[in-house]
């Protein structure tokens, strides 16, 4: 087995597998700020396999997002209408917002790929790679110079990641899927 074979299966139970550091990553996570920028990733094998590579150009961002549901901005003036309640639909998940929101950190960098790293009962945290489109060595390389093309301009916002396509259920083809593309809420339009 390699390396990253390794890593893998510690992290496929790394409650168990990590025990004591494990525990203490997640007090030290909880007072550190909501987005962190840090050197190396805590999953080697799962970045590597999303894209990552340790050269200049590439960041890894630790993000932090609140579990459970969303409440929608409070009412300051005006009548509140019987159906409106505060629970708002967002339509994503977690890793999305993450990106969205790590994204809006750097804005001078592009959403490569997330990954998960811990959850515990109050926060969820995702490692989000991102690139520095207009760093020389991006440019120069072929395997990810595509990111700095204007057509992938701010791909997290249009929900081009994968964890966005996801939510978008844009992972299946065929036949169930039909109302999927090109979206949800065009298809919706088609029906009137």
């Amino acid at each position: 087995m390699g390396m990253y074979k390794y890593i893998k299966n510690v992290w496929k139970k790394p409650k168990e597998n990590l025990n004591e550091l494990w525990k203490e990553r997640l007090v030290s996570w909880r007072k550190q700020p909501v987005s962190v920028r840090i050197e190396k990733p805590t999953r080697l094998d799962k970045a590597r396999k999303l894209g990552y590579k340790a050269k200049p150009g590439y960041l890894i961002v630790r993000q932090r997002v609140i579990r459970g549901g969303h409440t929608r901005p409070t009412i300051r003036k005006g009548r509140k209408s019987k159906r409106r309640t505060n629970r708002q639909v967002v339509g994503k998940n977690y890793q999305q917002i993450c990106e969205e929101r790590a994204n809006k950190k750097h804005m001078n960098c592009e959403v490569l790929n997330s990954y998960y790293v811990a959850k515990e009962g109050r926060y969820i945290w995702y490692e989000v790679i991102l690139v520095d489109k207009s760093h020389p060595v991006i440019k120069s390389d072929k395997k990810i110079n595509w990111i700095t093309e204007p057509q992938h301009r701010g791909r997290v916002f249009r929900g081009i990641t994968s964890p966005a396509r996801k939510s978008r259920g844009l992972r299946k083809k065929g036949k169930g899927a039909e109302k999927a593309r090109p979206s949800l809420r065009a298809n919706k339009r088609r029906m009137h």
